[in-house]
């Protein structure tokens, strides 16, 4: 079993693509697309909110009080 990693820094980009670099250093990316037309998510699909990404307990947060699991960001992001 792998060990959680944190999120450290999270940067928005077009197409619903987040940069992530990981507490180990890995930078990864990860396509939130799929996720636009689910809750919590499609509240910011085609809204500036998405551009909002922070980090915050070691995950990507939105305003709104939403978030996505830091081993999806992880487990589901390709390395850069």
């Amino acid at each position: 079993m792998q060990a959680l990693l944190d999120v450290v820094r999270v940067e928005a980009k077009p197409d619903y693509k987040l940069l992530l670099e990981f507490e180990n250093g890995e930078m990864r990316i990860f396509d939130m697309a799929p996720y636009m037309d689910k809750k919590p998510f499609a509240q910011l699909k085609g809204s500036p909110l998405f551009g909002k990404a922070t980090v915050d307990y070691g995950t990507v947060v939105w305003p709104g009080n939403i978030d996505i699991a830091p081993e999806t960001l992880y487990d589901l992001s390709r390395p850069l």
